[in-house]
Parts: structure tokens; C-alpha cells; sequence
């Protein structure tokens, strides 16, 4: 099966699963902005999103999106170095459009990935799992008390904006290189990919980095 068995192929499964995590980025931004402005509305969201089988189902989904992601990231790094075989220790000067994170995506993903489970463990392990296993105090489905329980620790913000500088670098990176994956390599759309992408990917994170701040103080100080 080409999906498997060529290059071309892994890269495309690797834009694919890349889009709908994108997709999914967003929308976890848009969801904590909710927490922001409007704390019974995303306890609400939190509710719906709970342990109902269609957010089961997501969850499924989304975890085998990211399980994929990082099986392929993984292969498509030894496919690259087996094929570069003894020159990858040669000492040679990067070409100028040569992307720093390029050269670093599976780095990036592992710092990523990391935070990841640092996320899990503070929030889906104290919601939707908890309500997975029936345990119904503190409140599965109160997400504020989850953000204040989580960001009244000194260490927390720090992890998370270290995580999100990460992931800038990444989805930077990868919003365009997914879509050049896809066969939009031109010269009239790649510069434009590059735009959108860094636009898109600034946005989202100076979004969350923001997000992280408010919930610190807002944590440390009882509002």
C-alpha cells in the first residue's frame, strides 16, 4: 500500500493527520479563550465534552490522530538518516532556506509530546477519565476548578508557555510543509502557505501563551 510502502505516500499520512490536528490546536484555543470571558460556559463545554460517547469517540479518534503523527514522524526520521547513511556526520554549512526547525521537527515533537502528557495528567486524568471511572468529587466536569487547581503551581505556566514556543516552531513548520506534502509547492502558493501559516500558528500560540498568564493570576491571586 503506497500510504505505507513510499515516501510520498508517509509524508501524505503525515499532512493529513497534521491538518486535523491543527484543527484541533485551534479549537482547544478558542474552547480556553471560552474560560476567559464566560467560566459557566465552559464549564458547560466541559460538560458536553465529558465522558458522552460521541466526546469518547473524539477522544479515540483524536488519540489514534496523534499516535499515527508520531509513529510516521518517527519512520519518516530513520528512513531520512538511513538514506543520508555516513554523510549526516559530514560537517557542512546548512543551506540558507533550510528551516531551523526543519532540521528539528522530531525534537520539537518530542518537547511537545512531553508537555502533552503534562496536560493529560492535570486535566483529561481529572475529567473525563475520572468520570470514565465514576468518581465524582471534585466535580469532573468543572473545568475552572481544574485551571485554578492547575495554575496555582509556580512550575506550571512555565512548562506550558516552554511547550507552546515548541509548538509554534512546529505547526509553523509543518502548516506549510503538509501542504507542500499535498503537491502545493509552486512558487506562487508555498510563499503564501508560509504567510498564512506563520499568521495562523502566531496567533493561536501568543492566544494560549496569553491564556496561560490570566489563568496564573487569576489562580494566585482567588479571583
Amino acid at each position: 500500500m503506497w500510504l505505507t510502502c513510499s515516501s510520498v505516500g508517509r509524508k501524505f499520512v503525515m499532512a493529513l493527520t497534521g491538518i486535523c490536528l491543527v484543527l484541533f490546536v485551534t479549537f482547544h484555543c478558542l474552547m480556553n479563550g471560552v474560560a476567559l470571558f464566560w467560566p459557566e460556559g465552559y464549564n458547560a463545554v466541559c460538560a458536553f465534552l465529558g465522558a458522552n460517547w460521541y466526546a469518547l469517540v473524539a477522544s479515540i479518534g483524536l488519540a489514534v490522530l496523534f499516535i499515527i503523527h508520531i509513529c510516521y514522524a518517527v519512520w519518516l526520521t530513520l528512513q531520512n538518516r538511513k538514506a543520508r547513511g555516513n554523510d549526516r556526520y559530514a560537517v557542512v554549512s546548512k543551506p540558507v532556506q533550510v528551516e531551523w526547525a526543519s532540521q528539528n521537527m522530531l525534537v520539537l515533537g518530542i518537547v511537545i509530546l512531553a508537555f502533552l502528557v503534562v496536560h493529560m495528567i492535570q486535566f483529561w486524568a481529572k475529567m473525563q477519565l475520572a468520570e470514565i471511572l465514576g468518581q465524582h468529587y471534585p466535580d469532573p466536569q468543572n473545568g475552572i476548578y481544574f485551571i485554578n487547581a492547575a495554575f496555582s503551581c509556580v512550575w506550571t505556566p512555565i512548562v506550558y508557555i516552554i511547550g507552546f514556543i515548541a509548538l509554534w516552531f512546529h505547526m509553523n513548520h509543518g502548516f506549510w510543509s503538509m501542504f507542500q506534502s499535498c503537491g502545493w509547492d509552486n512558487d506562487t502558493w508555498l510563499p503564501r502557505l508560509k504567510s498564512i501559516g506563520c499568521w495562523w500558528t502566531t496567533i493561536v500560540v501568543l492566544l494560549f501563551i496569553a491564556e496561560a498568564i490570566v489563568f496564573t493570576v487569576r489562580a494566585n491571586s482567588g479571583c
